[in-house]
C-alpha cells in the first residue's frame, strides 16, 4: 500500500497512529528499568526503538518479521554515565542498530597529558534532553515526523560539547534520517571525534550476505592475524560463525571510502536470499572514514559499518598524529546519515 498517496486512505482514518508515528514510554523491568524510549513506526514494516536515555541511539529495528539490528547479551541497559574507564563501556553495550561513539574520544582506552579516557567515550551513556516531537498529520497530508533531543558532554572549567540530534522520516518510506549538530559551548578549544556504530545481525546478516562498499582498505599491523575468511574475501561477505572470533576475536577494516559527485558515500548489507538489504549513505566531507567491524562469534554474531571522523584510534593517538579535530568556542559540525531498507530486485541490483 502506498501511504504517500492520500487517496488510498483519505476519509477512512480517525487517528494517524493507524498508519504509524512516534510513541514514547518508560521500561519497567530488567536492566533497562526506568529508561525512556520512543518507538517509531514508519507504516512500511520498518519500526525501531530510540533509547532517549542512551543518547537517542537506536536499539531494536525490524522490517516486517526480520530483525535488522544485533542485540548483545547485555541487551537494554540503563545509562551508566561513569562507565567511562578502561573497557567498562562493554558492560553497557547493547549493540542495536546505532550506537554513537565519542563525542570527544572514540576507540580504545587512552591517556596523555590531557587526561585519561575509556573505550568509545561517554556519549552512549548520556541521557538526552527531549526537545520536541513532531507527529504526522493525516488531515493536512503532512506525513513527516521527527524527534529532537540534546545531549551534553561537559565539565566545569573544561570542554563543553553539545549535540543536537534529529531523527526523522515519513510515513510510507522505509528510511531513517539522522542529523547531528555538534557545538562547542565552552570558552576553550574542545577535542572532538565521532563514530557511528551501525550494528546489524541475523537474519539480515547471514552467511553469504554481501557487504557492499567502494574504497581502499588501509593496511594495518594486525593484518597478519586476520581470519582466513577475510584474507580471501576482503570484507565483502559475511562469514558463518568462526571459532577464532570467540571472546575478543574480530576482524576490522579501516576504509577510505569513495564518494560520488555529490560527496555521498553509499554502502550497505545485501541479503540476496531474503531479498532484504540496508543501505547507508553519508557525506565523505563530514566523515572521511568507514570502518567495517566483524565479530563472527558463536551466539555473538555481528558486523558493523561505521562512518567516522577518524579511525577508532583514541583521542591521544589522534592528537599525536595531528588528525584530532579541535572545535573552537562557538564552532559547530554537522553529521547526516540515511539508512534505507531495500526489498526485492533492488537488493541484487545494489552494487558499487
Amino acid at each position: 500500500m502506498n501511504l504517500s498517496d492520500p487517496s488510498n486512505w483519505k476519509d477512512k482514518l480517525s487517528n494517524f497512529r493507524q498508519l504509524g508515528g512516534i510513541e514514547t514510554s518508560i521500561l519497567d523491568n530488567g536492566a533497562g528499568r526506568g529508561t525512556r524510549i520512543a518507538w517509531i513506526n514508519t507504516g512500511t514494516g520498518l519500526r525501531y526503538k530510540v533509547v532517549l536515555d542512551r543518547g537517542m541511539d537506536i536499539l531494536d529495528a525490524f522490517h516486517n518479521e526480520h530483525s535488522l539490528s544485533w542485540i548483545s547479551n547485555a541487551g537494554h541497559v540503563s545509562s551508566q554515565p561513569f562507565s567511562n574507564q578502561g573497557i567498562d563501556w562493554l558492560r553497557t553495550f547493547g549493540g542495536g542498530l546505532l550506537t554513537t561513539c565519542g563525542i570527544s574520544s572514540m576507540g580504545p582506552p587512552n591517556e596523555d597529558e590531557t587526561g585519561s579516557r575509556g573505550l568509545h567515550g561517554n556519549y552512549s551513556n548520556t541521557p538526552a534532553e527531549l526537545i520536541s516531537i513532531k507527529q504526522p498529520n493525516i488531515y493536512s497530508g503532512d506525513l513527516n515526523f521527527e524527534i529532537v533531543g540534546v545531549i551534553r558532554e561537559t565539565t566545569t572549567f573544561g570542554p563543553s560539547l553539545e549535540l543536537k540530534r534529529t531523527i526523522s522520516g515519513s510515513l510510507g518510506k522505509a528510511e531513517i534520517s539522522l542529523k547531528d549538530e555538534v557545538f562547542n559551548r565552552g570558552n576553550s578549544p574542545a577535542p572532538h571525534m565521532v563514530l557511528y556504530h551501525i550494528n546489524c545481525g541475523w537474519p539480515l546478516i547471514n552467511e553469504g550476505t554481501r557487504i557492499v562498499w567502494n574504497g581502499e582498505i588501509q593496511p594495518r599491523a594486525s593484518d597478519d592475524s586476520m581470519s582466513e575468511f577475510n584474507k580471501k574475501n576482503r570484507f565483502t561477505k559475511c562469514s558463518a560463525p568462526l571459532e577464532g572470533h570467540s571472546a575478543f576475536g574480530e576482524d576490522v577494516a579501516f576504509i577510505v571510502p569513495k564518494a560520488d559527485q555529490n560527496d555521498q558515500v553509499t554502502c550497505g548489507y545485501m541479503n540476496d536470499a531474503l531479498e532484504l538489504g540496508l543501505s547507508i549513505s553519508f557525506s565523505k566531507k563530514q566523515m572521511p572514514w568507514l570502518i567495517n567491524w566483524q565479530h563472527w562469534g558463536k551466539n555473538e554474531y555481528v558486523t558493523a559499518l561505521e562512518p567516522a571522523t577518524n579511525p577508532p584510534i583514541g583521542q591521544a593517538a589522534a592528537r599525536k598524529d595531528g588528525t584530532l579535530i579541535l572545535l573552537k568556542p562557538g564552532e559547530s559540525r554537522i553529521y547526516e546519515i540515511k539508512m534505507k531498507v531495500l526489498k526485492g530486485a533492488s537488493v541484487k541490483e545494489f552494487k558499487m
